[in-house]
This record gives structure tokens, sequence and C-alpha cells, in this order.
């Protein structure tokens, strides 16, 4: 299995570009899929700068509305009608320009519950809010179309998120509901900030406890929080550009 990032806030790559956003090219066996899109074409272009045909893949997964993680797919390089699976209320959500754009170019697969898109690779849907430390929200919006991708392995599941507004531990607990196996891998933004520290601190409790042997987070924790991940679990930040191999 392969992860290659093609969105995030910083670069790791001479000749890749980096912007606010996420979006990552996943390999999972046979299966080829599109994570996110970001803000704009930067997606296409680092693509290209590590040589992924994006045309080869099997599927779009959505991981909410946001434009940092969508927008992008104004830009689309497909010749070909890709499937966007999300949840419903992404759609929306989205500006209504954009989604005459998504409706017109994709087959657009909507969905509340958790779906098996391709053998052992699982979309999420609507993440179930079961701590009392993660919000959940963002503002006055619940987010409730905020869900991630959970992948089931011969090591354990792999976990990979977008924003994780709808808390990442809460992701975490319901990955390992639908694939019925511990963390493995923790992969994306967990939009976790020093400002709500009880947030922090009770996030990193749950992964001490939880102990995934490969937690990497990006995009949207900021400096202090990854130091504070660093100092408790020695990861590594990972930028456009970088490639995760999981044996």
């Amino acid at each position: 299995m392969e992860i290659a990032i093609l969105c995030e806030n910083t670069s790791s790559s001479v000749g890749c570009l980096a912007e606010w956003g996420y979006s990552s090219f996943i390999r999972f066996g046979e299966t080829k899929i599109l994570f996110d899109t970001g803000y704009s074409d930067v997606y296409t272009r680092n693509a290209k700068e590590l040589n992924i045909d994006l045309e080869e893949i099997d599927c779009i997964v959505l991981s909410h509305f946001h434009c940092d993680h969508t927008r992008g797919l104004q830009y689309h390089p497909f010749s070909s009608r890709k499937k966007i699976l999300c949840h419903p209320d992404v759609f929306k959500k989205l500006p209504n320009e954009e989604t005459i754009v998504l409706r017109k170019d994709f087959e657009l697969v909507p969905s509340r519950k958790s779906l098996e898109f391709a053998e052992n690779a699982f979309f999420l849907g609507e993440i179930p809010r079961k701590t009392t430390f993660e919000k959940g929200r963002l503002d006055n919006d619940e987010l409730l179309d905020d869900s991630a991708i959970a992948f089931k392995t011969e090591k354990g599941a792999v976990v990979i998120s977008g924003c994780s507004h709808a808390g990442i531990c809460n992701i975490c607990e319901y990955a390992k509901k639908v694939t019925g196996q511990p963390l493995y891998a923790v992969i994306g933004g967990f939009h976790l900030f020093e400002n709500d520290e009880t947030t922090v601190k009770e996030t990193l409790n749950y992964f001490q406890r939880e102990k995934p042997p490969k937690l990497l987070p990006m995009h949207c924790v900021d400096f202090p929080t990854l130091a504070r991940f660093h100092q408790l679990f020695g990861i590594k930040k990972y930028s456009a550009g970088d490639v995760i191999s999981l044996a």
C-alpha cells in the first residue's frame, strides 16, 4: 500500500508545490484512489511531478465539503467519467457553480452509511460522535459530512482522514468497528491546535493507549501540537511530494 501526498500545507520535494489543503493518491492492491483534491490544480501538477497518472484512478473520495479539500475538482484532468464518493451533504453545501461541474463531469455516489467500495477498502460515511472531548463541529456547523476512509490490512486498520472535524478519535473508533481490526496506521489531517488544550491532551492520551505503529498527523495540526506528537511518538511530518509505503 502506498500513499502519495499530492497537496499539503508544505512541500518536501523540489518541484512539488504546497498550498493550504489536502490531497493524496492511494494505491491499495489493484485499487487506485484520489482522496480529496486541495484548493486548486496543485494536486494535478504534483501528480505529474511524481509520475502519477491520475487518469488511472478508480474513484475519488471526498472527506468533507470545505474548499481546501474539494475545489481542486474544478481543475480536474479526467477524460473519463470518474465516481465521486462522499457524504450526501457535500453536494448540498458546495457552491452551485461547483456542483454543476460535478454533476456534468462525474458519477456522484453519496452515502451516509459506511460503504466497502473496493475489497477491504471502506468509506466510513457519517461518523458517530462518541467522545466527550472532541467538538465534532466547526463554528455553527455540525459537519456531519466529515468522514474518512479505512483499509483492512494484514497488520491492522489503516485510517486516512482529511480534516477530522468529526474528531480523529471518533473516526478511529468507527474505523475499528467497520474493519473489525485494531489500528495500524492513522494518517492525514487531525484538526488539532494548541488553543484547544483539552482536545489535544485527550487525543494524545488516546493514541498512547491505542499505540498505532504508524501515526502521521499533517495538514490541520499546528506546529506546537506536531512537536508534542514528535516528543511522544517520534512522528515524522509528511508533506506534498512524500510517498508513504505501508508494507
